[in-house]
């Protein structure tokens, strides 16, 4: 049998090389991966996350954002201008797109190198044409694709994973707005009994009818109201500037921030528990990821196992050597082969390094594993006994102090007890109303936190020691 010549085996080679080539050559398509995110994360964007390429798209995003800030911002709504008109939304789809780019160009191989050469030798001149390429970059291409498919995969999970934590801090951060400019509301109000109560007092020192301590007390108590209102405003302030920044907004569009009253009540039953722990699976993120980076490992470690050894150039050589003399000319045709030899590195520290890669993913895997559930049921824990203290607060707390301050406004009236005391009253009425905003907040922040955990992107949530429901009067005596 007659063996093939090498023109027969460079054109196949050659065919099968371009082929893989071409294969291995699908650029990444942002927006079906915008898309994908958008399905993996329904519950947090809406199917709003979009990357703004086009002036359409960019006036589009201006538009809504507009439209969003003409009334009160909802947590919804909130959660929809951050996503049309945050410009750190829009980095961070960016900054994924890049990522997966590089990923993808990790599955491609190196273009053939061409070299040229032109020697005269007396007479002779001698072109030398070579085509060369790397040989084991063609045959573990389809390794190379697996690793690459692998971290796009993982930056997808990034990508939403990252989505995730900005809609959860957005959420959180307009929950810390509302409530800071709730309590304020009634800061102001003790401040402004405080201040009735010290010159009340102030008035009857004067004319003999309260002693100089118990006129002391009721100015400790205002000034106390003047710093905590200071305090209050501050907090206001911050937690709405800082929901600002979440949102992206302009100083133009700050001025136009609309945040309601008070935060929304509480919903009529909490999440069960079992629900919530059947979410505990291998549709998680960090599960996801920590999957793909274990099995990534793999492919790369048994890919490093080969290049680590030897790597090897192959090459297509045409010769043409002209006799300026005799008026001839020689053409002449081979093949090269550039083999690395292992002598002085047997790549012993790359496969170590590359093992302990695999060792780590294998464990971080493992861990994921047996912290999710964990996690979860803290989440949980934290959602539950927010919930439990709040709706405590709404049904029991707040009424009885309702009701004790009607109770005390008839005695007032019956002359029972003095201003002092009803003033007192009303202060502590009011101390118990912060308390309970203060736990709606921790609701509502512990709310969004599980619903991240549920996902796999849990939040750690301290949950705030309880206000005491009945503060002391004893400044009005």
């Amino acid at each position: 049998m007659k063996a093939p010549s090498v023109k027969t085996i460079f054109k196949s080679g050659a065919v099968a090389a371009a082929v893989l080539v071409l294969a291995g050559c699908a650029s990444v398509n942002i927006d079906q991966t915008v898309k994908d995110t958008n399905d993996t994360t329904g519950a947090f964007t809406q199917g709003k996350l979009e990357l703004s390429r086009t002036d359409q798209q960019l006036q589009a995003r201006k538009k809504l954002s507009e439209e969003l800030l003409a009334k009160p911002l909802g947590m919804d709504e909130a959660v929809q201008l951050a996503l049309a008109n945050s410009p750190a939304v829009q980095t961070l789809l960016a900054q994924s797109w890049s990522v997966m780019a590089q990923a993808n160009q990790a599955g491609r191989i190196a273009n053939p190198i061409f070299s040229f050469e032109r020697i005269r030798f007396g007479s002779e001149l001698e072109i030398g044409r070579l085509l060369s390429f790397g040989l084991l970059d063609v045959l573990t291409l389809p390794q190379r694709q697996g690793i690459s498919r692998g971290l796009i995969a993982q930056a997808r999970v990034q990508l939403s994973a990252s989505v995730i934590d900005q809609v959860t801090q957005v959420r959180q951060d307009w929950v810390r707005a509302v409530a800071a400019q709730q309590t304020l509301q009634y800061a102001e109000q003790v401040n402004s009994s405080a201040k009735a109560s010290a010159e009340l007092a102030q008035r009857m020192q004067q004319v003999g009818n309260f002693t100089k301590l118990q006129r002391a007390r009721q100015q400790v108590f205002y000034a106390d109201s003047v710093a905590q209102l200071a305090s209050a405003r501050h907090a206001a302030t911050a937690a709405r500037e800082e929901l600002t920044r979440q949102l992206g907004l302009t100083d133009a569009q700050a001025g136009q921030l609309q945040l309601p009253e008070r935060l929304p009540d509480l919903p009529k039953e909490p999440r069960a528990a079992d629900a919530v722990s059947a979410k505990a699976t291998e549709q998680r993120l960090d599960v996801q990821m920590a999957r793909s980076q274990l099995d990534t490992a793999g492919r790369a470690q048994g890919l490093n196992l080969l290049t680590s050894l030897v790597d090897v150039e192959f090459g297509i050589r045409r010769d043409t050597v002209f006799d300026n003399h005799d008026g001839t000319k020689t053409p002449r045709k081979g093949y090269e082969l550039d083999i690395r030899l292992p002598i002085f590195d047997w790549g012993t520290a790359q496969r170590d390094a590359m093992n302990a890669q695999s060792l780590a993913a294998a464990n971080r895997y493992e861990g994921t594993i047996r912290n999710a559930a964990s996690q979860l049921r803290e989440s949980y824990s934290a959602y539950r006994t927010a919930y439990d203290v709040a709706k405590h607060y709404r049904d029991e707390i707040v009424p009885l102090r309702r009701a004790m301050a009607e109770e005390n406004g008839l005695r007032y009236n019956g002359m029972l007890i003095g201003v002092f005391e009803l003033l007192a009253e009303s202060r502590d009425q009011i101390a118990s109303v912060t308390a309970a905003i203060n736990s709606y907040q921790q609701f509502w922040l512990s709310d969004a936190a599980l619903a991240a955990s549920v996902t796999g992107r849990p939040t750690s949530m301290m949950m705030a020691a309880p206000a005491a429901g009945g503060a002391s009067a004893a400044a009005g005596h």
